[in-house]
């Protein structure tokens, strides 16, 4: 049951729905992970806005599909990095921003996995389903463009609290 609940279909991020994960990232830099990058939208988003970003896909044709884009744009691979890697197997300690368009299945999955391996100061931008059991720092949009993003450290000392509560 695992197994099914990690395995996402291709569905490319619309353009509002790329814009409003840069408005969560606004301000914000270092390293990214793009969670199932697909044909790297997002990562070519962020990677113009100066982050340096690594892009995980499992399908190797759209992995090539990106990294012939960004070779083609001219970005350099220190900027954009697209990797055909399991991110589920792929630990996410050095990365302190993660976007992720993933299923409804895999986002409480996901969101274990985060607060295992992400730093304090993380943050997450997830697209169009939340993480369950988490309150968003902030959310964007409506319906099939929304955004949440969330700060990892507040996610953590919330679930403290609430577990201490009970």
């Amino acid at each position: 049951m695992f197994l099914l609940l990690k395995k996402v279909p291709y569905l490319p991020s619309s353009k509002e729905q790329t814009v409003n994960v840069m408005k969560h990232l606004s301000g914000r830099s270092g390293r990214l992970a793009d969670l199932g990058s697909g044909d790297g939208r997002l990562v070519f988003a962020a990677s113009s806005a100066g982050f340096q970003c690594t892009g995980f896909e499992i399908n190797s044709i759209l992995v090539a599909y990106a990294r012939a884009k960004a070779q083609w744009t001219g970005l350099p691979s220190s900027q954009a990095n697209f990797v055909k890697t399991d991110f589920w197997k792929t630990d996410l300690s050095s990365y302190n921003n993660v976007t992720a368009f993933l299923a409804p299945g895999a986002m409480d999955v996901l969101g274990d996995k985060l607060l295992k391996e992400l730093p304090d100061g993380a943050f997450l931008v997830s697209c169009r389903f939340p993480v369950p059991h988490w309150t968003p720092q902030s959310s964007i949009g409506s319906g099939l463009d929304q955004t949440w993003a969330y700060d990892i450290s507040a996610v953590r000392a919330s679930l403290k609290k609430s577990t201490e509560s009970t």
